[in-house]
């Protein structure tokens, strides 16, 4: 299974830098659907995407959080446009880990954003997406849900959950003719880790976003961004743990 050369690409995060460097790439040729809160600010984000080639660029309101949303949401989009082609799924939230330690509606909200409005969004498009017959789906995991570290448990607990799920749902997918990429990047160096001092291997969104778009055209089920990682991800899983809770983030 190769990209996806046309239909629409839909951005579920529609502000995000990895999302919009996304867009930007599969953009030529391609209606893109900006999704997002505060939609009617998307001003750059539109701006960016058509001057990079797509056909059409349209905003729509999406709130994450709100899991009674996505079905209709979803079902919308795909009626009004003819389907969905690829859906890119670049939200989420990094949290504070100090206060989710002491706070546990932060703990609770951002295992929400980053672990159960995914495994939401991922289910509708997984059904529409099969009875499509066709369609990719990107969602991003974390080298931080590879194997959780205790100097941010609660952001990588999420991303490992949603590791375990996107995972099984791939398998699930399979032969259904819906491609589901599932994406480890490292330490991606943009707004969402501002102020953090960047780790070894790390990456930008655009390097990130060059991964994706190779990964969609071979076919890819799973990319390790840098490709790297994917050696430091089987040595991470044999340090000793007496070593491993001293990681830092």
């Amino acid at each position: 299974m190769g990209m996806q050369t046309g239909g629409p690409v839909l951005i579920l995060g529609g502000r995000s830098e990895i999302g919009v460097e996304i867009a930007r790439r599969l953009a030529p040729g391609r209606v893109v659907i900006l999704a997002a809160r505060r939609a009617d600010a998307l001003t750059e984000e539109v701006e960016q995407v058509r001057a990079a080639g797509a056909s059409a660029v349209h905003t729509v309101e999406f709130d994450a959080d709100e899991t009674v949303t996505h079905a209709p949401l979803l079902e919308k989009l795909a009626a009004e446009h003819g389907g969905i082609a690829t859906a890119v799924l670049a939200f989420g939230v990094l949290g504070d880990q100090a206060r989710a330690e002491q706070d546990p509606a932060h703990a609770v909200a951002v295992v929400h954003t980053d672990f159960v409005a995914q495994v939401s969004v991922l289910t509708t498009l997984a059904t529409l997406l099969r009875a499509q017959g066709t369609g990719q789906i990107v969602v991003f995991g974390s080298i931080a849900g590879v194997r959780v570290r205790r100097a941010n448990y609660v952001y990588g607990s999420a991303k490992a959950g949603l590791d375990g799920f996107a995972s099984g749902l791939g398998d699930a997918l399979h032969g259904t003719g819906v491609q589901l990429l599932l994406v480890r990047p490292g330490f991606v160096i943009g707004r969402m880790t501002t102020g953090m001092d960047p780790a070894p291997l790390s990456s930008t969104p655009g390097q990130v976003a060059d991964a994706v778009v190779r990964g969609l055209a071979k076919g890819s089920t799973r990319v390790a961004v840098p490709g790297s990682l994917a050696v430091a991800f089987f040595v991470m899983r044999l340090l000793p743990q007496f070593v491993w809770r001293r990681m830092p983030r």
